[in-house]
């Protein structure tokens, strides 16, 4: 099947070479041109990505692929399915799927560019019955699961919601290395127990090497790119009334991480953050609280 694909970063990238994999014909686009795709045919233009029936974005915003699908409606053909698979927000994906004859679904994806890489990530459509069936075989090519959400725009709520945990998470794990190293604890040895405790979920086990040894660990996921995605899901919260305390902390603490100067850093780099905002221990004794009329 001829493919047009927009996006090749560090998630588009493996995602396109899986689909050239899989025995189909990509059409390799991306802004900023850089390296395509081993098998894939470079075009110049996203228009260039309609000489193919279904057309694919992986784009890091809406700006980015509001101009894409842009570009690509104006050469599209009646019939033509682009799926939107960065994450936009579901309002952007709805406003984009009223544009004149294109048909578009949404389907973000869950997973680091590790994942990517070998076709384990996990993808939520919102699309109609027909189109997710449409879509899917595409979508296999590339993840190892795809979720049918609900209609156009149900994919990227269900993304927001899935990076809201994904960020307290981020933040819980951190929170426990600081306590663990202010108890003088072997981090590496903590890092087993929490593995193998309640709280050892899959991404505990995959983000050990970018805790403990951020240097040399290449970035799977930017501070830049979760602080984007959890600031959608509370602009999604906001409009329906919700008061998120967890995600605003866990927003207010990426915001710090990008003002340290840690924007491309991996998310797990939040834990340099928080060391840089940590005090000093209070040891006020119990004379000093009597003093003050507190009691110890």
């Amino acid at each position: 099947m001829l493919i047009g694909f927009a996006g090749l970063g560090r998630m588009g990238h493996p995602m396109a070479t899986h689909l050239v994999r899989a025995g189909h014909s990509v059409l390799a686009y991306d802004p900023v041109p850089g390296l395509t795709p081993q098998g894939a045919t470079a075009v110049a233009s996203a228009q260039d990505l309609t000489a193919a029936s279904l057309s694919i974005s992986m784009l890091p915003d809406g700006p980015s692929t509001f101009t894409v699908v842009s570009e690509v409606l104006r050469a599209a053909r009646p019939g033509h399915l682009h799926i939107v698979m960065g994450t936009i927000g579901p309002e952007a994906v709805r406003a984009l799927g009223e544009l004149p004859h294109l048909q578009l679904i949404d389907a973000p994806v869950s997973g680091s560019v590790s994942m990517a890489e070998t076709a384990s990530i996990t993808t939520m459509v919102g699309a109609s019955a027909d189109q997710f069936e449409r879509a899917r075989p595409v979508l296999a090519a590339m993840t190892a699961a795809q979720f049918h959400a609900g209609p156009v725009g149900a994919g990227s709520a269900a993304k927001l919601a899935v990076n809201a945990v994904l960020a307290g998470l981020n933040q819980a794990v951190a929170e426990g290395l600081l306590i663990a190293e202010a108890a003088d604890l072997d981090l590496s040895v903590f890092y087993d127990i929490l593995s193998g405790s309640a709280a050892g979920a899959p991404y505990v086990g995959y983000k050990r090497q970018t805790y403990l040894t951020p240097e040399s660990t290449a970035v799977a996921a930017p501070v830049s790119l979760i602080r984007k995605d959890l600031g959608l899901a509370l602009d999604l919260a906001h409009r329906h009334g919700l008061d998120l305390p967890g995600s605003e902390a866990a927003l207010s603490v990426l915001d710090k991480a990008v003002d340290a100067g840690l924007a491309e850093a991996d998310m797990a780099r939040v834990l340099t953050a928080l060391r840089d905002r940590a005090e000093k221990p209070n040891h006020t004794t119990a004379a000093e609280l009597e003093q003050t009329g507190a009691r110890p």
